[in-house]
């Protein structure tokens, strides 16, 4: 594997003050300035510094990562943010929202949702040799699922030092009840559709995952192991989303449907705003 050259411009001191900022968002409920702006020379690799600073106090106060989620597979958003590739959070257990469960007000800032598939890995893949068929061998099964994403940056005002650093603007998951081998499945032409209250809102395919979720989970694959957490037997992987993200507001229900997959359900408790 080729070494990668790591441009790091923050100090230790900066960036541990970054991450007690986000911390203190998710403890108050309330969102942030954006990162880039309090330290405008930071670089993503700054920004995975700041995540894995929060990813190890997390995991020292009993928080259990079960996997990773990859952000940033559409080339439209990429191309938005001035980047060329995904980038990847960290998932834990308390995340995961039951199927037909419901999230209660004031658990997320600004959330919007987002259609994926999610794969439970079989075994480790090998770094060294990324194939499709490596890939497809590796995992175990896969799920439909909804990514209740989320931003401690104020307004979604976010650059891509700003999400990387922000766990990937993760939130929690919702997994569907029915797993499905992947070799019967066409990941790339699987369409998908997401409703809110009914009414579709979010149209897809697997190919605006990157072209193909399994070419995504491979990209994880590369960089999980790049930076020393290569991915275990039983990981969650969400591979990103299949259409584009919506926006959501206490009272209303989401149905994400995946031809292959099946459906996945999530609720958001509270009141809706008159209209």
């Amino acid at each position: 594997m080729e070494s990668q050259i790591v441009t790091r411009t923050l100090s230790p001191e900066i960036v541990d003050a970054q991450a007690a900022l986000l911390r203190a968002c998710y403890a108050d409920q309330k969102a942030m300035a954006p990162i880039r702006e309090a330290a405008a020379q930071a670089t993503m690799d700054d920004a995975y510094a700041i995540q894995a600073v929060n990813t190890a106090y997390w995991e020292a106060e009993g928080r259990t990562a079960v996997g990773a989620k990859i952000g940033l597979t559409s080339k439209a958003v990429q191309a938005q943010l001035s980047v060329d590739q995904p980038d990847f959070g960290c998932l834990f257990a308390d995340m995961e929202v039951p199927d037909g469960g419901s999230v209660a007000p004031g658990r997320l800032i600004q959330p919007k949702v987002e259609a994926e598939v999610a794969f439970v890995m079989d075994r480790a893949p090998d770094a060294a040799r990324l194939t499709t068929s490596e890939l497809i061998d590796s995992v175990g099964y896969a799920l439909p699922a909804i990514e209740i994403v989320d931003s401690r940056i104020a307004d979604w005002n976010i650059g891509i030092v700003d999400t990387i650093a922000d766990n990937a603007s993760s939130g929690l998951f919702v997994l569907g009840p029915s797993p499905v081998t992947i070799d019967a499945l066409d990941l790339r032409l699987c369409g998908m559709v997401l409703e809110v209250n009914g009414a579709p809102v979010s149209f897809g395919a697997g190919a605006a995952c990157l072209g193909n979720p399994l070419r995504a989970l491979g990209w994880l694959a590369r960089k999980m192991a790049e930076v020393g957490r290569p991915l275990r037997k039983g990981d969650l992987v969400l591979s990103g989303a299949l259409g584009p993200m919506v926006t959501v507001a206490p009272g209303d229900t989401v149905e994400a449907r995946i031809n292959g997959l099946g459906a996945v359900h999530v609720g958001f408790d509270g009141e809706k705003a008159n209209a």
